[in-house]
């Protein structure tokens, strides 16, 4: 035997154990990109206070995607600053699909209103998909002489002052809904903002105000109750809960489509099996029939999809949005 045989071969051993170590640790990163997901319940946070339309149309679809994905998704309500206090909660959190945002119209107003932000409205975030839109319906008080959209710019040309507007705050999608009505007919229109769409309902039927570019859901009591008039509504095609009101595209503003709208975001760096699995949890939540149901009797459509038709869209409304709060003069602090 070669005297240097005794020292070979527990080399040769050391050799092939390191060989074998290093090998298991390249393994784990790929271990743990296929770990299932979720194991843990889901935080999803909205902007706004418990009770609103988001957080009514959150809790819907996180009851649902937590039966789809086989754990809890917990809603967490961070209202503040027009929704920006949430959103820079989950700009800033572990982008891992355990944290996710009910984005909506306002951070795409919100892009150009505020003249700082704590997130980028873009880069921050990584669409999962669309959930819904809600479209506003233009509303009188009925005293006023005003029952079609013809009459309303009559009135609004003929009456010394013009015509006021409410909405529920400076830059709000109600407030802007008016300002991109009064760049395509060149009325006189004046803004008057209030803190919330419930006063500004309140003292539009006592009659302080004449009009309002109202959410759906806020409106349509009133309306159906006969204390208020719905003279047209801002989406593209009429509303099954109202299909004797027209829209203004019809009513001679063609191509006007503004809508109230809510997605889901995760932050991002979120990888890209995980918003796949997400989006899908969401659009077989949306197209369950009690989902459906239920945001019919919101006057929300449900909009499936994936998550880059997600993302061209926020776009093409951040863009809009700038227009409109440049010409209108709207800006926040």
């Amino acid at each position: 035997m070669h005297p240097y045989s005794a020292l070979r071969a527990p080399r040769r051993r050391l050799l092939a154990l390191a060989l074998s170590l290093a090998a298991g640790a390249a393994a784990l990163p790929a271990a743990a990109q296929s770990a299932p997901f979720p194991t843990r319940p889901i935080r999803l946070v909205v902007g706004y206070a418990a009770g609103g339309a988001t957080d009514v149309i959150a809790r819907l679809v996180a009851v649902k995607m937590g039966e789809q994905l086989g754990q809890p998704v917990m809603v967490d309500n961070r209202a503040g600053a027009n929704s920006n206090l949430g959103a820079e909660i989950v700009a800033r959190a572990a982008p891992d699909g355990y944290t996710l945002y009910v984005y909506t119209i306002a951070n795409t107003i919100n892009a150009s209103l505020y003249p700082r932000l704590g997130y980028d409205p873009v880069k921050d975030f990584e669409p999962i998909g669309l959930i819904a839109k809600i479209p506003n319906i233009l509303v009188v008080n009925p005293k006023l002489p005003i029952k079609s959209l013809a009459d309303y710019v009559r009135y609004a040309r003929d009456a010394r002052d013009g015509i006021t507007f409410a909405s529920s705050g400076s830059g709000s999608s109600i407030h802007l809904s008016g300002e991109m009505f009064k760049m395509q007919s060149g009325l006189k229109m004046l803004h008057v903002p209030y803190k919330g769409s419930a006063p500004a309902v309140t003292d539009l039927l006592g009659g302080q105000v004449d009009s309002m570019f109202d959410n759906t859901p806020s409106a349509l009591p009133h309306v159906q109750a006969g204390k208020l008039r719905a003279i047209a509504i801002t989406s593209a095609q009429r509303s099954s809960l109202l299909p004797d009101v027209p829209t203004l595209a019809e009513s001679g503003y063609p191509g006007f489509d503004v809508q109230s709208w809510f997605a889901l975001a995760a932050p991002a760096g979120t990888p890209r099996p995980v918003i796949a699995q997400l989006n899908a949890a969401l659009d077989k939540s949306l197209a369950a029939p009690d989902v459906r149901q239920r945001l019919q009797e919101l006057a929300a459509a449900p909009v499936p999809g994936t998550p880059e038709e997600a993302r061209s869209f926020a776009n093409a409304e951040i863009k809009r949005w700038r227009e409109v709060v440049k010409a209108s003069g709207a800006s926040a602090q």
